[in-house]
């Protein structure tokens, strides 16, 4: 799919960098920034892409979350502008808007693959068999007792569930800049707090607090990338902590992962529907920028590949769940064509 909102290509030539090739010798480099889950396969992918194209440089891959990387490829047109923003979740239309208005008007969205968000914990702690509803009694800062809106009382998980383990509460969430925030809010902590009901009376705002607004006691938001979280597990063995699940399948030496309404997260269970918590992964691209920084092309191409996003490929041995080929080659196709 793709998104574009197509401006005159010669008012943006001249108010975002002049000429091509004045924008092309200032910089040769594809900059590419975002979402933390995406980072480890563009990463992959940007190094294979040196090996296989010499022509073109290796392109710079950072991080900043999803939130972050968007803000930046938004910024406008031009050399000090990313080319490619990384995203755990779909570009919103607020950020679409600051695109627009900044003159980034062909967006092209790539999706290329999946991702399960999981809840894990120290390797050698107890084990969790987790629920939205107990998630959200967790780290909510007021959950209904007896009938009433009150401060979380809650200090243990035990205490929220008898089956879950005698284990003081303490969670490591993304913040707010991390696409995986979005889905671990949507299909976590709203479905919880559905489940759990409200009082009658509440005005909307009241009801938007309560399912939105967490405990200071015992959650902690990471701005940073899952290495952050990880060293919050490493410091406080109590720590649950949320990741996506490629990043976990690469530590399973020190992790163990929490079931989800009974479904163990796993590239099959994804991939066929079955793990409750699970994304598509994008990336986008500024197609006023092809052209006019090497390489653009071909590396979407690249990264699209059979041997890099398909079935068996290398993405898939770093934890990415492939998406259909079909769903790939139409993906491609519409990349391909253009803004229209």
């Amino acid at each position: 799919m793709k998104i574009a909102l197509y401006a005159s290509a010669a008012v943006i030539a001249l108010a975002a960098f002049g000429t091509n090739a004045a924008f092309a010798q200032s910089r040769d480099t594809i900059q590419v920034a975002g979402s933390s889950t995406v980072l480890p396969f563009a990463s992959i992918v940007a190094e294979e892409f040196s090996a296989a194209f010499p022509e073109f440089n290796t392109p710079v891959v950072g991080s900043g979350g999803t939130g972050g990387g968007l803000k930046q490829f938004c910024e406008g047109v031009g050399e000090n502008t990313i080319d490619i923003a990384n995203a755990s979740r779909k570009i919103k239309d607020s950020e679409l808007e600051a695109c627009t208005a900044a003159g980034v008007t062909d967006v092209r969205e790539i999706q290329f693959g999946f991702d399960g968000i999981v809840f894990a914990s120290a390797a050698n702690g107890p084990d969790f068999a987790l629920t939205p509803i107990q998630v959200y009694k967790a780290i909510a800062a007021k959950v209904v007792v007896d009938g009433e809106l009150v401060d979380n009382p809650y200090k243990s998980w035990s205490e929220i569930d008898a089956s879950l383990p005698d284990q003081p509460i303490l969670m490591a969430i993304p913040a707010s800049n991390h696409g995986t925030r979005e889905v671990f809010q949507e299909k976590v902590i709203s479905a919880g707090f559905e489940e759990a009901g409200a009082p009658e009376g509440l005005s909307e705002e009241e009801l938007e607090a309560a399912e939105t607004t967490f405990r200071q006691d015992v959650v902690i938001e990471i701005s940073g990338d899952y290495t952050e979280t990880l060293a919050r597990l490493n410091s406080d063995p109590n720590t649950v902590g949320v990741f996506g699940l490629s990043f976990y399948e690469q530590n399973t030496d020190t992790l163990k992962v929490a079931t989800i309404d009974g479904v163990t997260p796993s590239k099959e269970t994804v991939a066929a529907g079955e793990y409750p918590v699970s994304r598509p992964l994008f990336f986008y691209v500024k197609g006023q920028h092809i052209g006019t920084i090497p390489g653009i092309e071909e590396y979407v191409q690249f990264f699209l590949s059979e041997q890099m996003a398909g079935e068996g490929g290398t993405l898939e041995a770093a934890g990415l769940i492939p998406q259909p080929a079909e769903t790939t080659a139409e993906v491609l196709a519409t990349f391909e064509a253009g803004a229209q």
